[in-house]
């Protein structure tokens, strides 16, 4: 089943400026590292999101997405499937417009939770994937 349609995730991708990268650390072996690098090359700011705070690719690290203190356009979430849902729900206290699940990061109550109330979402996808396939700087 996909969620998220082709439409929805080029528009994220597209019209979005700030992303909130939870799971992001200095741990250049993991993915989430190389997606926020991809993310920062391609114009956005990102906004690394992680229980230890660091500065990565030369952005302020925060513990939790309500810590930030500016707004975010996209919640990217590198999280195991079962804790997925609750930083879903926290992207949609802060305001965030969107929410980018990563590969394998599946929780369709969430997914279900999140369209209900008018966010943006898909899941099971990957930006750094799909921006050459969906082609936003054409768009």
């Amino acid at each position: 089943m996909p969620y998220g349609d082709d439409d929805t995730a080029l528009r994220i991708l597209r019209d979005s400026t700030t992303w909130a990268v939870v799971g992001l650390s200095n741990d250049t072996s993991r993915a989430v590292y190389g997606v926020a690098r991809f993310l920062q090359q391609q114009g956005k700011r990102i906004v690394p999101v992680h229980p230890r705070a660091a500065t990565v690719h030369g952005e302020q690290g925060y513990q939790t997405l309500a810590d930030i203190p500016f707004p975010v356009d996209v919640v990217d979430v590198f999280v195991r499937s079962d804790k997925a849902g609750e930083v879903v729900d926290d992207a949609v206290r802060i305001g965030a417009k969107a929410v980018w699940l990563q590969l394998g990061v599946v929780d369709e109550a969430a997914y279900d939770r999140t369209r209900a109330v008018g966010v943006a979402m898909v899941m099971d996808r990957c930006p750094k994937i799909d921006w050459p396939l969906l082609g936003p700087a054409q768009a």
